[in-house]
């Protein structure tokens, strides 16, 4: 426990973009197929989760779950429907109930982690998400092809109180002792409120003095040319 609050502590002293936009974070056990979300440094939900088949590790090429502390990057999935199937991150349209025969893709969210140490750094390009699956009946044990799958329910409640810059760690040990949160708290993202928008003075007008009219320039048109973001291996 000592070392998880020492490292923690470092990388907020040390590294300000590091630092998650909210009270939660959450930490993963692959001993024990659970994955823990902590606010404000208690216990708010733990929820069974499924990590790779393949072992641990982040070397390319091998479909492996990695260890170590790692950060949500980007969150996909906003207001999508439980049992929505992405592909390359876009929604399909398609909507698979749970333990669908045959089928096998992401579904529900996509919580894209980016790793933050040496043993982790090719995390973000090997596409390491927490996602949902709908071979619900595998979570427990492991089966992805890397990723920390959830169930679909579990993981759009996950969505919905981590927040982009929060930290993730992944061990390969039990979840440690967390003291468990009052009864009813729940820390759930707001929508920052606009700021006020001042009321613009009133000038009072000078009178006008003849002017040489300026010579207008044709407009041009700027076009930029959107590029999807590539889509690196399977990621599962």
């Amino acid at each position: 426990m000592f070392r998880i609050y020492l490292v923690l502590m470092t990388f907020i002293a040390l590294a300000p973009g590091v630092r998650a936009e909210g009270p939660s974070r959450v930490i993963i056990s692959v001993k024990d197929q659970k994955l823990m979300l902590m606010g404000n440094g208690e216990r708010l939900s733990t929820y069974s989760i499924s990590t790779s088949k393949f072992g641990l590790g982040d070397d390319w090429g091998h479909m492996t779950t990695p260890l170590g502390f790692l950060q949500v990057a980007e969150k996909i999935g906003d207001h999508a429907p439980v049992g929505a199937v992405f592909r390359n991150r876009r929604f399909t349209g398609e909507i698979l109930k749970p333990n669908a025969p045959g089928r096998d893709p992401v579904i529900t969210r996509i919580i894209w982690l980016r790793g933050l140490e040496a043993s982790n750094a090719h995390a973000f390009s090997r596409c390491i998400y927490i996602h949902g699956t709908p071979e619900e009946k595998t979570i427990g044990r492991p089966a992805s092809y890397g990723c920390i799958r959830m169930k679909s329910r579990d993981v759009a409640d996950l969505y919905a109180q981590l927040p982009v810059g929060a930290l993730v760690e992944i061990l390969n040990d039990r979840l440690p002792k967390i003291p468990k949160a009052s009864r009813g708290a729940i820390f759930t993202l707001e929508t920052p409120k606009p700021a006020p928008q001042a009321e613009p003075e009133t000038v009072a007008e000078e009178p006008a003095t003849p002017a040489e009219k300026p010579v207008e320039k044709p407009s041009r048109t700027v076009r930029k040319n959107l590029k999807e973001q590539p889509h690196f291996g399977r990621s599962a």
